[in-house]
């Protein structure tokens, strides 16, 4: 689900918001993972 380079009408917030969310979700998930080791 690989969007091309170039102006995307409306696509180009979902995929924002999409990164960004990812991009929690990884945060949150390695913070879990470094509580639960220590």
């Amino acid at each position: 689900m690989t969007l091309p380079p170039g102006p995307y009408s409306g696509k180009s917030t979902l995929a924002l918001v999409a990164r960004v969310s990812a991009f929690t979700f990884g945060l949150a998930y390695g913070s879990v993972k470094l509580k639960v080791l220590k």
